[in-house]
């Protein structure tokens, strides 16, 4: 019996610390999709201090040289809520 409550503890413990990310579409344009992809990302700890806050559109497109966007996702992941990071991910020409 100590070994099972051991091991849901540890299981408990890794569920905790692993982290978990989902990308979502935010907007399409009718502009045909592109080759070149542009990133802005931002690091958030405990949801006040935010490290390359700068996860714009503006600044993804301009980190991809992208003059005509075609579409725009965001992905966000976490750790526990404590760590978020949030990337604005842009693709086009």
């Amino acid at each position: 019996m100590k070994k099972v409550k051991t091991f849901f503890a540890l299981l408990a413990v890794v569920a905790m610390i692993s982290s978990c990310s989902l990308t979502l579409p935010v907007s399409a344009t009718s502009n045909p999709v592109g080759s070149k992809v542009g990133t802005a990302k931002a690091t958030g700890f405990l949801g006040v201090l935010f490290f390359g806050a700068d996860a714009s559109i503006k600044s993804a497109a301009k980190n991809g040289g992208i003059t005509k966007i075609s579409t725009v996702d965001i992905k966000q992941g976490n750790i526990l809520y404590l760590i978020v990071t949030y990337e604005t991910i842009v693709t086009g020409e």
